[in-house]
């Protein structure tokens, strides 16, 4: 807890490593999914004709998709080749967010049972000069801030 009158400023968004089991990348440009519902389930109690109450029901989680520039190496889309060719291989994973200086890690979510569902090669375009993007879905079985 801060002292009283001490600035607290908000974590950044860039400056962020995805970590997957015997999985080394460069890093991501970009990781968005990471939110899980809980859907509720409303009923009424005899007696109380006015009144809808809701209990939770279960609880699902958004497919994580990480963006990268393309380098060579094949890592993520031997991950995903694995799921084509049936064999499909689950990973366990974190995003991890690092305060500026790089050096103190801030924040924490581990995902579980994760595999890729989806692989997006880049946009090419011959008079661009963009960097070329790759993307790569994955559904897991749960996410937590740790």
């Amino acid at each position: 807890m801060p002292d009283t009158g001490e600035r607290v400023d908000p974590f950044s968004s860039f400056n962020f490593l995805v970590e997957i089991d015997g999985i080394s990348q460069a890093s991501f440009t970009e990781c968005s999914g990471l939110d899980a519902t809980t859907e509720p389930i409303e009923h009424r109690e005899g007696g109380d004709n006015t009144t809808v109450r809701k209990l939770p029901g279960k609880t699902t989680y958004s497919d994580i998709s990480l963006k990268w520039g393309m380098t060579a190496s094949t890592d993520l889309w031997d991950w995903f080749k694995n799921v084509i060719q049936g064999n499909v291989v689950r990973k366990n994973g974190s995003v991890v967010v690092y305060d500026l200086a790089n050096d103190k890690e801030v924040a924490r979510w581990n995902f579980y049972n994760a595999w890729p569902t989806k692989w997006e090669g880049p946009g090419l375009n011959a008079t661009g000069n963009e960097v070329a993007i790759e993307t790569l879905t994955i559904t897991h079985e749960g996410v937590e801030r740790v």
